[in-house]
């Protein structure tokens, strides 16, 4: 059953997802350059903090056990 839940969860992810793409999109050509700019800062901006912030915890974590195997 979770193996259905999920494959099915997996399909349905694209159709959800499109939507916020048309958006921007319609977004970037309604304006210039330097709206387009602002934009692709903005997203890679949202897509770069929750990498930085999960990379750091595992880091910590490892460090973590590091200190507790010596």
């Amino acid at each position: 059953m979770k193996k259905l839940t999920l494959f099915i969860s997996i399909l349905l992810v694209p159709f959800f997802t499109s939507a916020q793409c048309a958006m921007c999109k319609a977004v970037v050509e309604g304006g210039n350059e330097t709206m387009a700019e602002g934009v692709n800062n903005g997203i890679t901006y949202l897509m770069v903090i929750p990498y930085i912030l999960v990379g750091g915890l595992f880091y910590l974590l490892y460090w973590y056990k590091k200190k507790q195997s010596i």
